[in-house]
This record gives structure tokens, C-alpha cells and sequence, in this order.
């Protein structure tokens, strides 16, 4: 072998271990990545309600920018708190924290039947907001269990 055939081999096999070696590793940092669906069902009237919808917020903000995957469902009274978050007119406090989720890119669920339960299904739509009616009217929990997503309820 010439000894520019020798360099090309030998840069050769020096790309093809670095790229199989990151190939690798990407890989088995997405397999500690986790899957997340957390469930918020707390209304707005209560200060444990409240401090539910935080919390649902602050997990899935950490949990995302952690690098697992994250879906946030509003689901029975917390479809009070997606109308409440996406009003330009109500302050909840909670704005910041819900900007960051939304340029993150989380994932949003809303309960079609539990948005029309309570009241809030018409401003939704008005803001085209979309809703899910998976099963009974209701998102689909067994969808995303499906996919490996651990259920968290608040």
C-alpha cells in the first residue's frame, strides 16, 4: 500500500470509531432519560390547588430541562388552570414558569370533557387551544403509559 492509502485507511477507521463510539453513548444517555406525564387535576379556588398547579409546573420545567421527556395534562378542575395561563387578562403568578415549559417545547394535554365540565372550553377554543376526547372524552392516560411514560398526578 502507498502511503496515501494508508493515511485514507487509517482516517477512515478514526472517524468510523469516534462516530460509533458518540453513536453509543447518545444512546445509553437516552436511555436515563425518562418519560414523564404529569397530571394536574387541582382547581384555582383553594391555596392547595395552588400549590398543586406550581408544582406540576417546577417538576415538568426540571424534569425538561433535565432532558427527559415531559407531557403536562390538564385534566378536571386543572383545565381551570390552562385558561388562567393562557388569558392575557388573569395573572396567576405562574407565568414564567409556564413561558419556559411552552419555548421548551413540552408537550400540552387538555381534557375536551373536563374543559366543558368546567366552563372554560369556549375560551379555549377561542384562543384554538386543542383539546383531546381519546377515550370517553377524556386524554388517553394509557396512550402515553404505553410509550413508557411515568404517571404523575397532582
Amino acid at each position: 500500500m502507498n502511503r496515501k492509502m494508508v493515511l485514507t485507511v487509517t482516517t477512515f477507521v478514526i472517524f468510523a470509531t469516534l462516530f460509533s463510539f458518540f453513536n453509543i453513548y447518545s444512546k445509553e444517555e437516552e436511555k436515563k432519560m425518562g418519560k414523564f406525564a404529569i397530571i394536574l387535576q387541582a382547581g384555582k379556588e383553594t391555596h392547595e390547588g395552588k400549590a398543586r398547579a406550581l408544582h406540576a409546573l417546577m417538576y415538568a420545567l426540571e424534569l425538561k430541562e433535565k432532558g427527559h421527556k415531559v407531557v403536562l395534562i390538564f385534566d378536571g378542575a386543572g383545565t381551570e388552570w390552562i385558561e388562567a395561563l393562557t388569558n392575557p387578562t388573569e395573572k396567576t403568578g405562574f407565568e414564567s414558569i409556564y413561558d419556559q415549559l411552552k419555548e421548551k417545547g413540552v408537550i400540552e394535554v387538555i381534557c375536551d370533557f373536563c374543559a366543558t365540565a368546567f366552563k372554560v372550553h369556549k375560551k379555549l377554543e377561542e384562543r384554538k387551544i386543542s383539546m383531546a376526547n381519546d377515550f370517553l372524552g377524556h386524554p388517553s392516560i394509557s396512550k402515553w403509559a404505553s410509550q413508557g411514560y411515568q404517571i404523575v398526578v397532582l
